[in-house]
């Protein structure tokens, strides 16, 4: 996880500086050193401070970092998060990079905490989605984890979800969950199965499939009561389609279990946070 997070970082930067900063080397001297001061403009939740470290680190190993507000943390309008000293070019060569790192899981983390917050009197807990930033949904997912929201699965390797394609070319949700566990037993595998419904006919097919988790998918209100009542703790149950901050008290209060929210990583705000660097030797 490590490695290919790195590796991710190191894309990044590969992708900005290719040959060279240019404007940097014209106009800086190695000789130059600054300090400069990750400064936040907008309230939310910090989240990815200790990848923007990661960044400075790989353009510069002397660079210091001093993390003022840890990950997962509240931030306000005024709060600096971070301070970084070092070579003022290898400051400004890191400084976009470890910036879009950090102000795209911050807002990540203060949307899904948004989420949160407005379901904490329920059980019911929020979840991500696949729909993240090609090549960055390691530290998407990492970012609603910080949040305080639930990772769902990663990829499609880390657990069986039947969706209505798959149900459409099976020809059943029960033939689908059939070659499942077939699948299970060749592979020696203990994935979880989930499955998505479209109506409480297919519920009542998963319930007999012994399915892990039943999704509800663009369910009511009251069709999801009436889903989790059939449920009725045979398996876990978890909403989603169309689900915002306006709605999604009323989603918690039907007494599902798990809320997915794709708006958490493909709709997202960065939060606004900039660095000021000055010249100190």
């Amino acid at each position: 996880m490590e490695t290919y997070i790195k590796e991710i970082i190191r894309r990044a930067l590969d992708e900005d500086i290719q040959s060279g900063d240019v404007t940097t080397q014209a106009t800086i001297p190695n000789s130059v050193f600054g300090k400069g001061k990750f400064l936040v403009k907008a309230n939310g939740v910090i989240a990815g401070i200790n990848i923007a470290n990661n960044v400075f680190e790989m353009i510069d190993d002397t660079i210091e970092l001093k993390i003022l507000i840890p990950d997962s943390n509240r931030v306000s309008i005024g709060n600096i998060v971070a301070e970084v000293e070092g070579k003022a070019s290898s400051i400004l060569t890191a400084e976009r990079t470890a910036l879009n790192f950090l102000q795209r899981m911050s807002g990540i983390a203060t949307l899904t905490n948004t989420f949160v917050e407005k379901i904490k009197h329920t059980k019911a807990k929020i979840l991500d989605t696949r729909k993240t930033a090609p090549g960055l949904r390691l530290l998407d997912k990492e970012a609603v984890r910080l949040g305080g929201g639930t990772n769902h699965r990663i990829g499609l390797f880390d657990l069986f979800l039947i969706k209505d394609n798959h149900i459409e070319i099976a020809g059943s949700i029960t033939s689908a969950v059939e070659a499942c566990r077939n699948f299970q037993q060749k592979k020696n595998s203990n994935l979880k199965i989930e499955v998505e419904t479209k109506n409480l006919e297919e519920v009542k097919e998963a319930i007999s499939s012994k399915v892990n988790i039943i999704m509800l998918d663009n369910f009511t209100s009251d069709l999801m009561r009436k889903a989790v009542d059939l449920v009725d703790g045979k398996c876990l149950v978890e909403a989603s389609g169309n689900i915002n901050i306006d709605n999604v008290k009323e989603v918690a209060e039907t007494g599902v279990d798990f809320i997915s929210v794709g708006a958490l990583t493909h709709s997202v705000k960065a939060l606004d946070i900039s660095l000021e660097v000055e010249q100190i030797r």
